[in-house]
């Protein structure tokens, strides 16, 4: 009897904490939720997730506020969710940039595998391998023959040793096998500053702000950085189709809670989230902003962001990327 006493108050326990749970979910949120951006500003991570957070808050009759941390590389702001209280009302955008934060600092204050909860992946933002027209290259196998015929003489830029930008390029240069010097500035506008003024021989960056100058004719588009072609840059090829499969790299965005963030609280948003990123109109803004929607459920997500780190890790080894701090 007394052990089934135990079960049956077992039993009952688990199911009052359960509906906690539920209605901790149910609730949330009462008040304006915190989500802290690594990043100055204005950048692209930050237009993308207004867009599916203005509708996913909405349709909870929530709000929230987006605060910039770009600090220390960003880690002021990551360590700041890391040691949240896990209510839901401090949460992260997360992007390939905290990959990153993994090979470019000796140590952290957080484990980036560890003490972040997985909630919903926004979508993929493709770079164009772009160049500019008097360097003479309309393809990827033109740039490439250029570089193997003067080893050691054609450059690339990057928006910072780490960014995106640059672990696109240093993709595409192990994979093309050439010689190049890499020439990292102190952000995305001084890159494609010194790219337009000829001191650049290519550069990767998001295909959104790209796009008004490959329609001009002040870039060449070469090739975009995703597996499928991007919608907003029909013509151009991959980077694939050019020949170089293992040249691919995914630039993603989504948001991320403390470790111990409530299952209900993430279920929730992440439904609402997905539910946003089927509205018409968060479909057509994210389309403007070069943006590939990918749904992915909540484990999906979690191993994504795992599979992103070690293969970061992985590429930081073999391009001898040594931390910096």
């Amino acid at each position: 009897m007394t052990i089934l006493r135990n079960l049956c108050a077992g039993i009952a326990g688990a199911i009052l904490i359960a509906g906690a749970s539920a209605s901790v979910a149910e609730d949330w949120p009462t008040r304006n939720v915190q989500v802290i951006s690594m990043f100055a500003a204005g950048n692209a991570n930050d237009i993308v997730a207004r867009i599916v957070l203005d509708q996913a808050f909405r349709q909870m009759n929530g709000s929230y506020v987006i605060e910039n941390r770009p600090g220390a590389g960003g880690t002021i702001g990551v360590g700041e969710v890391a040691k949240a209280d896990p209510d839901g009302y401090k949460l992260l955008l997360n992007s390939s940039t905290l990959s990153s934060q993994v090979v470019l600092h000796k140590s952290l204050p957080y484990d980036p595998a560890r003490d972040f909860a997985p909630i919903a992946l926004f979508g993929f933002q493709p770079s164009v391998l772009v160049t500019t027209p008097q360097k003479g290259y309309k393809t990827v196998a033109e740039l490439v023959a250029a570089a193997k015929a003067n080893p050691g003489k054609l450059n690339f830029a990057s928006a910072g040793i780490g960014a995106a930008s640059h672990m696109a390029a240093e993709q595409f240069r192990l994979a093309a096998k050439i010689n190049v010097q890499h020439i990292p500035f102190r952000g995305p506008t001084e890159a494609f500053t010194q790219l337009i003024a000829g001191n650049i021989d290519y550069y990767y960056l998001p295909i959104a702000p790209a796009l008004p100058h490959i329609k001009d004719g002040k870039l060449v588009a070469l090739a975009v950085s995703t597996p499928k072609r991007a919608a907003l840059l029909p013509d151009v090829p991959t980077i694939i189709e050019a020949g170089y499969p293992s040249a691919q790299y995914l630039f993603w965005g989504g948001i991320v809670g403390p470790a111990k963030l409530p299952r209900s609280i993430i279920d929730k948003l992440h439904a609402e989230i997905e539910k946003a990123l089927t509205a018409p109109s968060v479909k057509e803004n994210l389309s403007k902003q070069g943006v590939e929607i990918q749904l992915m459920s909540v484990d999906d997500f979690a191993k994504f962001a795992r599979d992103d780190i070690a293969a970061t890790v992985k590429l930081a080894k073999e391009i001898n990327l040594a931390p910096t701090n």
